[in-house]
């Protein structure tokens, strides 16, 4: 458990910090809304294109373990999107719903606690999870699209649709990492750099950012995030068991890695999507928080009963 908490805790503790300094009048709404496109148009993007860049084909060519990590992921996305299309009648807000339920933080906590749990053999699955999520991502921004056209023509909506998967710097950037990772090209060193010095902003910015908006309140959303979290910590997890061992019967290496995957608590994606968006984060930010806090004790017991540690 002290690993698992060593992780989670800097999460925890940037959130915080961010609360704490919008409750005490230190950030206010101008520095949240600044912080946002920040991380958005340079640090995230930058992020993104880094990881993406540095990560090889052949490492990544696992097909067994994709299928499953990308199965657990779609059906809790599509069960979270009925739910709560059902119940609000509003895709797009379904969409960033169903995201945050299957968006695991797989680039800040999945690698180390991968590798810490696995040891070196772990590195792979946790870097092939992280482009999964791309993909979730790109799902739920689709849909978000289509959500927030609805009242426009076919025609007019696939137009849009496109555009904007074309100009969105979070979908962008990891696309044109993979195209420079299969390319013999060498960063020119100063630019590597600079690209560096931005992407590990990325989720420090982002988890500030988050605390700033949980000095919003509403039961409501609070209610509603119970339920995302629950799905992502408890039936996620459980899918991907399922999945991979009895369905698939995965090796134990991969079976352990895509619980551990799975059980990770949300990451700042959704967030910025809605940020992106300029749609409302509070149960995002909500999600985040609880996740977060709540993955100490999932992950914990999962590690425990595996490795009798």
């Amino acid at each position: 458990m002290l690993y698992v908490f060593n992780v989670v805790l800097p999460v925890f503790a940037l959130i915080l910090i961010g609360y704490v300094c919008g409750r005490a009048g230190k950030l206010g709404e101008s520095a949240s809304i600044e912080l946002n496109r920040f991380v958005v148009w340079l640090a995230l993007p930058a992020q993104l294109f880094n990881f993406a860049a540095n990560s090889g084909w052949q490492t990544l060519w696992q097909p067994e373990f994709i299928t499953a990590f990308f199965l657990s992921c779609i059906s809790v996305f599509i069960l979270v999107l009925v739910a709560s299309y059902w119940k609000s009648r509003d895709l797009a807000a379904a969409s960033f719903n169903s995201l945050s339920a299957s968006y695991s933080n797989t680039g800040y906590m999945g690698i180390p606690l991968c590798l810490l749990a696995l040891g070196q053999d772990g590195l792979a699955p946790a870097i092939i999870s992280t482009f999964i999520v791309f993909v979730m991502f790109a799902l739920a921004t689709v849909l978000i699209e289509i959500g927030m056209l609805s009242h426009k023509k076919h025609h007019e909506i696939l137009l849009s649709v496109l555009k904007s998967l074309c100009t969105n710097p979070l979908l962008i950037a990891p696309v044109l990492g993979l195209l420079w990772a299969s390319s013999n090209f060498t960063l020119y060193d100063p630019i590597a750099q600079v690209i560096s010095f931005l992407a590990a902003a990325a989720t420090p910015c982002a988890l500030v950012s988050i605390g700033l908006f949980l000095l919003q309140k509403s039961k409501t959303e609070v209610k509603q995030a119970w339920g995302i979290s629950a799905a992502k910590l408890i039936i996620q997890p459980i899918v991907a068991w399922v999945i991979a061992g009895p369905v698939m019967r995965l090796p134990p290496l991969w079976l352990n890695a895509i619980v551990i995957l799975s059980a990770l608590p949300t990451g700042t994606g959704p967030f910025m999507l809605a940020q992106y968006y300029k749609a409302d984060s509070s149960v995002i930010s909500r999600v985040v928080l609880m996740t977060t806090v709540g993955s100490l004790v999932t992950l914990s017991l999962f590690l425990w009963w595996n490795s009798g540690i």
